[in-house]
């Protein structure tokens, strides 16, 4: 076991350094796309094709206007498009439209960036859905969580103003600029590797028994792309990346796994470039860093642990053993850490308190690197509460960057703070309260109790990933688990906005002796104590009679 454990400690070693090599030179690009003033040629034809100034600047009612108005028109579009996709075209499998319950629930996941799956993607959607209404949503719900990251730094590092920028111009470079052309690269590589591209009907074969087998077709490289660079995470298959036309080799593994935290760390890299204090950001990063190293640690250790029901051990159950335990484990980590969501393995099979690791990872808040963009939003919230303490301990009013916290940004604070956690709470309590919940559980105990918490904690993290072991796919899970992403998407969008619009019409305060320092380990240790504390006091009660209740069991060789 002493060796295994090493080896894995190796290939962590170098999968983290891989990424701490190149993240900042994404996040150099980054930053320079943040402060580009002019408009370029591609642009251009854009902002005239669609009649917008792009050098208007909005104030923050207005920028989140628009992209409502934006995230609502492609919801609607989505929905018809699954509603009616039977009359459309790329459907050589003839599938029906999706019923009203089915088709909400999709079209709020994918526009919320949670990508909650409760469909077999090969058996369900045809090619117009999975491309012009997935893939496409796959592109703009993380272009909308960078727009609002950006004005909440515009907040935070405009001296004094009203304005924060258009919201055309930034989700427009956001996807021409980033995302478009890192997804194209990897699409490509995908492709070279044996991952499959095509808008062929699905393909009827014999096997060696002399069965017949339906092997299904489709665009998957490119929608596994940007599902992975995009912390999208909804599968072209129902098994996501542990199917071989997803994730053919060793090597597409590793790139996708990288691929779920590069923008997310270079995001913080650029943070720290833009408010002109890498510090600052290596401080936030060392907090993250802690708290993914921890929860892999906690995962890693009770995957290799003895399972005295089987006897065996390391856990292979739901592996995929081309993958390998370590890969599994790593990527089960870096999935709920992100807002990704995306699998390689049955998340519903890992050992009870790896499964709790990650879990926790999507209580916090997702903070540790967090979804691209709205991961370092949820950060922030983080350290402008942590600022607000630290002042009223010191009996100073709170400041960050030079820019005072008051009453205001703390209740927009503590609503993006608290507001997921309650819907999580509050939907998982409802279900489990559902007449005929033990119909719906194909798992009893303190294994279906944590199916339920980590479907409604995954929706209202905007993860998406989901233990299984329960039918999702009813009217009933359907919509409130549509109520929760929706909610909680919008309890972070908004707050970012305003706390931005309310920052960026503040004095610049000048540092003085009472300032308490944001760049140092002190301050460090509080906001990881903070969140600790408020994830402790939300979800314990839950988590105790969940995975360690579970764990407990196990040792005594009970299971469900």
């Amino acid at each position: 076991m002493f060796y295994t454990l090493l080896s894995f400690f190796i290939e962590y070693c170098g999968f983290l350094l891989l990424l701490a090599i190149t993240s900042p030179l994404l996040g150099k690009y980054l930053a320079n796309l943040y402060k580009l003033n002019r408009v370029w040629v591609l642009e251009k034809g854009i902002y005239s094709l669609a009649k917008i100034n792009p050098y208007e600047e909005m104030d923050w009612k207005e920028y989140l206007k628009n992209l409502l108005i934006f995230n609502f028109i492609g919801f609607s579009l989505l929905f018809l498009i699954l509603m009616f996709q039977g009359i459309l075209p790329l459907n050589p499998q003839q599938f029906k439209g999706l019923d009203w319950s089915l088709a909400l629930n999709v079209a709020i996941s994918f526009v919320t960036n949670t990508n909650w799956q409760s469909y077999a993607g090969e058996t369900t959607l045809s090619y117009f859905s999975q491309t012009l209404g997935l893939t496409v949503q796959n592109f703009l719900s993380p272009a909308s969580g960078i727009a609002a990251l950006f004005v909440l730094i515009r907040g935070v590092t405009i001296k004094q103003g009203k304005t924060l920028g258009n919201f055309w111009v930034d989700i427009t470079r956001i996807v021409l600029y980033v995302l478009l052309p890192l997804s194209l690269i990897f699409s490509l590589f995908l492709i070279s590797q044996g991952s499959i591209q095509n808008f062929h009907s699905y393909q009827v074969i014999k096997t060696l028994e002399g069965e017949t087998q339906t092997i299904p077709m489709g665009p998957v490289a490119s929608m596994v792309a940007i599902k992975q660079l995009g912390s999208n995470g909804g599968g072209f298959f129902n098994t996501n990346s542990a199917h071989p036309f997803e994730n053919p080799t060793c090597w597409t593994s590793f790139f996708q796994l990288f691929a779920i935290l590069w923008i997310p760390l270079a995001i913080v890299y650029m943070y720290g470039l833009i408010i002109s204090s890498k510090k600052e950001a290596f401080y936030l990063f060392l907090v993250m860093f802690f708290l993914f190293l921890s929860t892999l640690t906690i995962a890693t250790v009770a995957t290799h642990a003895r399972n005295p029901i089987m006897e065996a051990y390391p856990n292979y159950e739901g592996v995929e053993i081309r993958n390998g335990i370590g890969n599994t484990v790593l990527w089960a980590i870096a999935t709920t850490a992100t807002s990704n969501g995306s699998i390689n393995a049955m998340h519903d099979s890992l050992m009870p308190l790896a499964g709790g690791a990650a879990l926790f990872n999507m209580m916090i808040g997702e903070i540790i690197f967090g979804g691209v963009g709205s991961g370092l939003i949820s950060m922030l919230m983080y350290v402008f509460l942590t600022v607000f303490l630290a002042g009223l301990m010191v009996g100073r009013t709170p400041e960050y960057l030079g820019k005072k916290m008051e009453k205001m940004e703390i209740k927009w604070v503590m609503l993006a703070i608290l507001a997921p956690c309650g819907l999580a709470l509050l939907g998982a309590s409802l279900a489990l309260l559902h007449p005929n919940i033990s119909d719906y559980l194909k798992n009893k105990g303190p294994h279906g109790l944590t199916e339920i918490l980590y479907a409604y904690i995954s929706a209202a993290g905007n993860n998406g990933s989901a233990f299984a072991g329960f039918d999702a796919n009813t009217t009933y899970f359907n919509v409130t688990l549509s109520i929760v992403m929706l909610l909680s998407r919008l309890s972070i969008l908004i707050p970012s906005i305003a706390i931005g619009g309310c920052l960026v019409e503040k004095k610049f305060i000048p540092k003085s002796l009472g300032t308490f320092p944001t760049k140092s380990l002190l301050f460090a240790i509080l906001l990881f104590f903070v969140i600790l504390i408020i994830a402790a006091l939300t979800f314990f009660p839950a988590f105790a009679l969940g995975p360690i209740m579970e764990h407990i069991l196990m040792l005594r060789k009970q299971t469900f």
